[in-house]
């Protein structure tokens, strides 16, 4: 076998087409060791066949070429290592996902007939630690998860203890223009010094309908749709923002409310979610 290889012999020797060596050539990520000034021809060597073939696998498990290309060229072997962990993780949302998805649409081929129950209550003003932040929704996710974990770490900093459950508000504008007001809290029954983004809140009283929502996040619109049923047949003002309650303890965080990122829902643990009714649910800050 000569040490030069035409682009022809490098590609039947790597099974990578021609035009996708060109592709290759093109973003640098694997560069041929001569190219004929005059006719353009790419010459290629024996010792980028591993290259190559290294290539041919990363790309065959649906790592994408910048990645791969930041793989190659990785300082060392720890850094290497922790880019093909990164991707691994990457398959494995895909894979979570994929399985969500499976089950959304197992759902509607044989849809639950069981009904929901929904209940009218009315709860008091609440004094909570909040944070109160205006999100775009493609950061709703990381933003949920960063001010859940940093509510915690200031509660227990301070040596205070929930009084409740977390829970979150989220405004219309939000799902419908895709950017709006978001709030994290935690209840307390003590004084909290504001620290940093997390403060003092008071959660308005309010009139709610609320119920438990059973199965991933991905389904969560069912049971958002039979809450507004439930505002509409009793003839209650739905104007108020979507909220949501999680466990007392942060870990694992459950997702947000209806409207979030793709990637949410992973987690399936019953839930209690809201819709306010009579009053406009508002957040207000004091201390």
């Amino acid at each position: 076998m000569p040490d030069t290889l035409t682009i022809g012999e490098f590609s039947r020797i790597t099974h990578l087409s021609v035009k996708t060596l060109r592709h290759y050539h093109e973003v640098g990520l694997l560069e041929p060791v001569d190219v004929d000034p005059g006719t353009g021809y790419r010459h290629y060597t024996t010792g980028q066949i591993p290259t190559a073939q290294v290539i041919r696998r990363f790309r065959s498990l649906n790592m994408p070429v910048e990645a791969v290309k930041a793989v190659l060229t990785a300082p060392d072997h720890e850094a290497r290592i922790a880019l093909i962990a990164a991707h691994l993780n990457r398959l494995e949302d895909e894979l979570v996902q994929m399985q969500l998805s499976k089950a959304s649409l197992r759902n509607l081929l044989e849809p639950a007939t069981a009904p929901i129950d929904v209940e009218h209550r009315t709860v008091p003003a609440t004094n909570a630690a909040g944070i109160h932040e205006v999100v775009g929704l493609e950061d709703l996710l990381p933003w949920y998860h960063g001010a859940l974990g940093e509510l915690y770490a200031t509660v227990a900093a301070q040596d205070l203890r929930p009084s409740g459950p977390s829970g979150g508000l989220y405004s219309s504008d939000l799902f419908q223009y895709e950017r709006g007001e978001a709030t994290l809290f935690v209840p307390l029954n003590g004084d909290l010094r504001p620290i940093g983004r997390v403060a003092s809140l008071v959660v308005p009283a309010a009139e709610l309908a609320v119920t438990v929502h059973h199965g991933p996040h991905t389904d969560i619109d069912v049971t958002y749709g039979a809450l507004g049923t439930y505002v509409t047949e009793h003839e209650l003002a739905g104007d108020g923002p979507v909220g949501s309650a999680t466990p007392s303890t942060p870990a694992p965080p459950m997702t947000p409310s209806s409207g979030a990122p793709r990637s949410a829902g992973r987690y399936s643990r019953p839930r209690p979610v809201a819709l306010a009714t009579k009053a406009l649910w508002r957040v207000a800050r004091c201390g």
